[in-house]
């Protein structure tokens, strides 16, 4: 059978190829330490899992939503405020999604038609180049590197470029690169947009995972952020729900009403005990995601700590929960590191390279083990001899 010429625009899945490398040395009886995956190992809250079990017992739970609940709808605007400070949102700027990768996934088809240009993060989370590539879209990526801090630098995108994009796409605190941003590169960003007439897609997942500094916020609390942009606002890595994939386009309420029409073509709903869970989380107590965040820190320290101590270059580490590590020892081909890594070490990490052109040279590595087990594998590392 002939498939789609579509599938050429994608790679190998580069989780895919780590696992069954993974599989196979458990097998073989060897150690392992998965730092590749951003899934996290701390359980959900007590409140969330509650809700959604008592409306799953109801029959009428199980049906078709067709919609959003109101008062799910409500709870965001409300959490908006109370968590992010932020005045406006109306129910008309909420929708939700499947998660952030469905939705940012999905975004593109609303927005875009063939030929048309999206400015995208280099490295970036992929499915930021794969929802413009179903789309048809042409990509122009904008550099995350060390000299700009691993941030957006709009002042080095080709006004040219600019003026002929769509969107821009900025993810902040950054995964993969840890970089967090600051009130002065929001207000550049939203002037560059104003500019330039371009709409800024935001991806806040991390909100709760920042270190070092202020707590995290949301790009819509800035002046004119909401004329000109939207924001992805996920529940999975603040409440410990990866897997029900609970997530909201937030903004500009146009954008939000295309965004709303295509899924309706293409989706009957969030599962209304889903949405009942997600009503818990946003209006419930916070108190439990501040002491995550300082049990994310305390990894973040243990492992860059860690690092040093092997003689590897301090990473980019402040915020999400990853960290972005220069690879050690004058090694320049990701893929190949953590091929090593993984043999002689039994630690799992990301290749840099599958983040974007601008990603090789590094590997991401996720906190998603505790602090004494993070310290067995950097002894590890160190027993395998990959030092810098």
């Amino acid at each position: 059978m002939q498939f789609s010429s579509r599938l050429d625009r994608f790679g190998d899945e580069v989780f895919a190829a780590l696992n069954a490398r993974k599989v196979a040395l458990e097998e073989a009886g060897h150690t392992i330490y998965n730092l590749s995956v951003g899934t996290p190992d701390f359980a959900p809250y007590d409140h969330v899992v509650d809700a959604l079990i008592d409306a799953a017992r109801d029959p009428q739970m199980w049906k078709y939503s067709l919609r959003d609940l109101p008062e799910m709808k409500q709870a965001v605007c409300d959490y908006y405020k109370r968590r992010f400070d932020v005045d406006g949102i109306t129910q008309d700027m909420v929708c939700s999604v499947n998660g952030t990768q469905e939705g940012v996934g999905h975004f593109a088809l609303a927005l875009l038609d063939p030929g048309d240009v999206v400015l995208v993060p280099d490295p970036c989370y992929p499915v930021f180049e794969a929802g413009a590539k179903l789309a048809g879209a042409e990509l122009s990526y904008y550099p995350l590197n060390a000299e700009h801090h691993f941030l957006p630098y709009v002042a080095g995108i080709d006004p040219a470029v600019a003026d002929r994009a769509k969107y821009m796409i900025v993810s902040l605190p950054a995964n993969p690169v840890g970089s967090v941003g600051t009130p002065e590169l929001y207000e550049e960003i939203i002037a560059f947009a104003r500019e330039h007439d371009l709409l800024i897609v935001h991806d806040n997942a991390y909100s709760d995972i920042t270190y070092d500094g202020p707590r995290g916020g949301s790009f819509l609390s800035y002046p004119g952020a909401l004329q000109v942009g939207v924001e992805f606002f996920s529940l999975s890595k603040s409440f410990n729900v990866t897997g029900a994939r609970i997530g909201f386009l937030v903004g500009r309420a146009d954008v939000v009403a295309a965004f709303s029409k295509l899924r309706s073509q293409i989706d009957f709903g969030m599962f209304l005990p889903l949405q009942k869970a997600a009503i818990a989380a946003l209006t419930g107590p916070l108190e439990q995601v501040e002491d995550q965040r300082l049990a994310y820190q305390e990894r973040r320290d243990a492992l860059c700590a860690g690092l040093e101590s092997l003689g590897w270059e301090r990473p980019n580490a402040h915020g999400s929960m990853f960290i972005w590590c220069k690879l050690p020892g004058g090694r320049t081909d990701s893929m190949a590191f953590c091929e090593e890594l993984m043999d002689k070490a039994g630690v799992i990490v990301t290749p840099g390279a599958s983040f974007g052109p601008s990603g090789e040279g590094y590997v991401r590595m996720a906190l998603v083990l505790p602090p004494d087990r993070i310290a067995l594998a950097v002894q590890a590392i160190r027993d395998a001899g990959i030092v810098g």
